[in-house]
This record gives structure tokens, sequence and C-alpha cells, in this order.
């Protein structure tokens, strides 16, 4: 326990860890995020990284940064941090902005020389001063300098020893919240239990950390954060692409039908393909394909053979699966896509989030090609939306798109892992023996939900093909006859449209009685809950509605919004689902708040643009 009596304790806080691309700010982050996690804590974090591979040294370019927000009802990583962590004066330059009035500033002075000041565009040879920070609120710690007395006799050269200054950090961030020392040594013997010599130094520079905050800046004020009473089981830190890829895994467990991903390395999508690529203890099968279109062309053949196939990509690679997204779409086969969107067009921005694609996913493909398209709204959610995603694929016969985005894909939250029963029995729509014996047909139909029938290759007496030409109602063979065609269109649609029937129906959160609700989708759920909480709370009624099931939208949706006077549509585009909503209510207006800058909303934007919209 601390010997300070100079103790605060909050409901939550944030903190930014902020330096080069290579100081190994995520590490640092994610540890302590791993460690908050064991003690109780909610929490809810952002890598913020550039695009640039590797940024010069020391340019306000290069800066990478991680947030995280750990305590009791956390829902986002905040607007702003608490405390800062500035590794040098160019991160010190260009987080600043990210930093409460109040916030505790951490920095090492050592880089403050001119040759980095330079590099930083500073005019002066005191960026505190210049910046115009009060002292009180900095603590400047010569990191290089304890660093080398620390590691003096490891026998590691320079560069090694540079490379544990991250451990430097997070050991006085460690003492400034009382996080346990012990649960970080148990992290890092994790990552590094193959290299003990690797250990054993950071080991003893995170200790070096904490024992200095403890002895030389006693009186600065240190933090107690709440814990929030959780539900009895299993936690871990789970960021959005490793919840998708495991969700999958479940699915693939509860539908009887291996994994199957076909797919092409893309920022920010990559991991969940580097995830799945692991588990072969589990019977994926994971290949790293040549290119976009080989990686849904691979999955789609897998599907035509039995497997629960899935694709994964972002934005420009959506755009070049979409030839071979219809192709499924037509022969009516399970297939889910998931698209981890980033700023675009083109290669665009993308190490950043934005929820720019959902036009691309609903109508991105030639002629009529309706298929499902869902969305997740947190990192944890992305499980519940990838088994969801599967579930409705195998059980429809359908292409699923799932979107997720690089702020919930990259970012985590502490999760707790389920029982195998919280999940239902995915059920496919095999052929049956019987209906071979009556003479079955490839697009033979279930005369409720219009879904085709699954027959497995190898299958006795199935023999069959499918593809991407239009196929007769009746029969199955090719046709070109246009009222067969238009037959057909209409059915795919309806056959969409019925899975509806199979989804939740969407709930309403804040105030209920209000007249006006903030509605979102997908992954700016926990900015847009936050803001709804706060509203209500400063006196502002505002109800909360926020999408995961898009196409088809949940049952009860447009008649909900129906009874409300004001809509307003909160997302990270210039507002693609407030004109699809718009087209599905006709004669009512869909008031819009936007933003497009690669970055997450902040909740103080929700939050005024609601106020606005009312004054208005």
């Amino acid at each position: 326990m601390l010997q300070t009596t100079n103790i605060k304790t909050l409901d939550k806080v944030v903190v930014r860890f902020s330096g080069d691309s290579g100081d190994g700010m995520q590490l640092a982050g994610n540890i302590f995020s791993n460690v908050s996690a064991g003690e109780g804590n909610e929490i809810s974090t952002f890598p913020d990284y550039p695009a640039e591979i590797r940024a010069p040294q020391g340019s306000l370019s290069g800066v990478s940064g991680f947030q995280v927000s750990i305590g009791k009802g956390v829902h986002t990583p905040g607007d702003a941090a608490d405390v800062l962590v500035a590794m040098n004066p160019a991160a010190l330059k260009t987080n600043l902005k990210h930093l409460k009035p109040t916030g505790i500033i951490i920095c090492d002075s050592d880089s403050f020389r001119p040759a980095d000041l330079k590099k930083a565009e500073y005019k002066t040879d005191d960026p505190i001063a210049e910046l115009g920070i009060d002292t009180k609120r900095v603590m400047l710690v010569p990191m290089s300098t304890l660093l080398k007395s620390t590691l003096a006799d490891s026998g590691m050269d320079a560069k090694a020893i540079a490379k544990c200054k991250n451990m430097l950090a997070l050991g006085i961030v460690c003492w400034l919240f009382d996080r346990p020392v012990e649960s970080v040594l148990h992290k890092l013997q994790a990552k590094f239990a193959k290299k003990p010599a690797i250990y054993e130094a950071n080991a003893k520079v995170v200790q070096a950390g904490w024992d200095y905050g403890h002895n030389t800046h006693s009186s600065m004020p240190t933090y107690r954060i709440e814990t929030a009473q959780a539900e009895p089981g299993t936690y871990v830190d789970v960021n959005g692409n490793t919840a998708t890829a495991w969700g999958l895994i479940m699915a693939s467990e509860k539908s009887g039908r291996p994994l199957f991903l076909g797919s092409y390395p893309i920022t920010p999508a990559t991991d969940i393909l580097h995830e799945l690529a692991k588990r072969k203890d589990l019977g994926v099968k994971a290949c790293q394909m040549e290119d976009e279109i080989a990686g849904i062309c691979s999955a789609i053949g897998a599907s035509y053979a039995g497997h629960l196939a899935v694709t994964s990509t972002s934005g420009p690679g959506l755009a070049l699966k979409g030839e071979a997204l219809g192709l499924a779409v037509m022969a009516e086969l399970p297939l889910v896509l998931i698209d981890v969107q980033r700023g675009g067009p083109s290669t665009g921005l993308p190490t950043k989030t934005e929820q720019t694609d959902l036009m691309q996913a609903l109508y991105g493909r030639n002629g009529e090609s309706p298929l499902c398209v869902v969305a997740a709204a947190s990192p944890t959610d992305c499980f519940t939306m990838a088994f969801e995603a599967a579930r409705i694929a195998i059980e429809h016969m359908t292409p699923v798109i799932l979107l997720t985005d690089a702020f919930i894909a990259n970012g985590s939250s502490a999760w707790r892992v389920p029982e195998e029963s919280d999940y239902p029995e995915i059920h496919p729509n095999y052929v049956t023996p019987e209906m071979l014996e009556k003479g079955w047909r490839p697009f033979d139909r279930d005369e409720e939900s219009l879904v085709r029938y699954w027959a497995i290759p190898g299958l006795d007496k199935a023999m069959h093909r499918v593809g991407g030409l239009e196929k007769d109602y009746k029969t199955s063979v090719i046709s070109t006859d246009g009222a067969n065609h238009e037959l057909m269109v209409k059915t795919r649609r309806e056959k969409i449209a019925r899975i509806a029937d199979s989804i939740p129906e969407i709930n309403v959160a804040g105030d209920t009685s209000s007249d006006t609700i903030l509605v979102g989708w997908g992954g700016t759920y926990g900015h847009l809950f936050t803001a709804t909480e706060e509203l209500n709370a400063s006196g502002t009624p505002v109800a909360f509605a926020q999408f995961r099931y898009i196409n088809p939208l949940p049952k009860n949706a447009l008649e909900m919004l129906r009874g409300y006077k004001n809509i307003i549509v909160a997302e990270l585009n210039t507002g693609m689902f407030a004109d699809y909503l718009q087209m599905h209510l006709p004669g009512k207006e869909i008031l819009r708040i936007n933003k497009v800058e690669g970055q997450p909303f902040m909740v103080s934007e929700i939050v005024e643009g609601v106020k606005n919209h009312l004054k208005a």
C-alpha cells in the first residue's frame, strides 16, 4: 500500500501513453489495461497510431498514442486524459490537446535536447513554458538517465536498454494509480517466456519506475479507482478483432461446420487472419491468399464444400470482393464477410476509423443483390455479432456482411468469457434423404423462410451445381426468361426480409418517454450511450437506440422511430444511415450529427450536437 495520504478516489480515470512509433506505447498501454482489468476495473481502450510505417524519430508525424479509461461505468476511452505520458517533445506537443486542463503530465526530461526540440518544431529551449503548461502539473523524469543506471550491470547494449524505457514509464503510472507491480511482472513473464534475460531487464525497470514515483514524488496526488460489481466468471481484456475470431470459432462449434478463412492482409483487419491462423488445434483452416479476390473466391469454394466460410477485409478490399460477393448472392451460399472499416476512399487513412462503408455493404454489387448486413457495437460485441453473422449465413443460406471499424477492432474491453450454453445451437438447412428420394433440386426452398437447402458434396444422390447464371425457379436449370428472373429477384429479396423474424427487436434506452431519440449504429455505441446519460442527467430528456441489425432492420424499428418527434442520427460519415432510414420513413425528417475526421466521436460532441438540434 502507498505510504502517502494524498489519495484521490475516482469513479473512472483516463490515461494516454504517447511517444514515437518505436517507443512501445501500445505495449505499455495494453499491459496497464490488462492489469487494471485484473483489479476489477471496467476498461475501454483506443490505440491511435500513425499511418507511416516509421516516420523520422522524434518528428510530429511519427507520434503514436494509446488511450485507456479505467474505473466503473466505462463505455468509452474518454474525451480527454487525466494523465498524459509523453516520451519526447513531439509527443507532448501533439497530445497536449487530449489532456484535461487539470491533467498531470509525465515526460522524459532527458529528451528535451536541442535536436529533439528542433525536430518537434519548438521555437524555444523550454517546451513546458512555450506550451503554457503549469509546472505543478508536470513530472519531469530523467528517464534515459534512470534507465541507464538501472541496467548498468545488465550487459545490454545502449540500443537494447533504450527499448526498455516504456516499462519505466509504465512503472511510474502503476505507482500513480496503485497498480500492483506483481501483476505487471506476470504479464511480462508471459510475453518474454522464451527470453528470460529480456524479462529480467524489463522487470527491473518497471520496479525502478514504481520506486521513483514512490520515493521522489510522494506529494503528487495518487489515485484509487472504483471497481464495478461484475458478474462472476473469467474475464480477459480482448480487442475487437480477437473477439471476432473467437465468435466465429464458437459458431463453428455450434453449427458443426468446420471453419475456413480465406483472406488477404489489410489494415486494420489483418489480426483476424493472424488469430485464426493460430487455431489449428480447433480445426480452423486459415489461408492467406494472393489477393482480395482470391480470398473471397476460396471462401465461396469452401462454403460450397460445406464449411462455415469467412473472408475478412477493410474498405478497399470490400470493393474488390464485390463481384464474387454477387456470385455468393446468386448461388445462395452461406458466407460471412467481415469489413473492418477505415478512413477512405482508396488507401485513405488506413490506421484511422470511419463508418463510411455502409452504402457499399448494402448496395455495392451489380444487379439486385440483397444480402444481410449487421454491425458490432463494441470490442466485446464483436464476438456476439460474429456469431450472429455466421448463424444467419448458415441458417438462411446467404452472404452476411459484418461491419466493425478500426476503433472497436483495435480497441479493447474487459470481457467475460461466456459459457457454451450462453449461445444457441446453429441449425444448417440441410437436404434430407426424404427430399432426395422425391427428386430434390438445388433451388428448392423452405416454404416459410424461402431458404434453399444445403447439399454438402459427397452426399449420395445430391450431385448438383450452382453458379452465377440465373436459374429457373421450378427446375433449377439455367434460365434467361424475363418473368422467371423477376420472380427469382423478388424471392431472393423476400428471403432476406424474412430474416427479421429471427433477429431480436431493437431496445430503447434512456428516457423512453422523451419526444427525442438519439440513434446510432455499430461502433459508436459507447459514446452515444454515455452522451445520453449526460443529457438526461443535465435535464435534457433523450431516448437512445443503437442498431446492430441493418438489413433487414428489426421488425419493430420503423414503428418505434415513428413514435418520436425528433430523430437524431449520429455517425462517423456524412449521413449514410440517416439516408437509409429516410428511405424507410418518407415524410419524417431525420436530423444528423456527422464526423469524418478519422477519429471516434467525443461524448461532448454528441451532447453539443443534440442540444443544438433541439434549440433549432
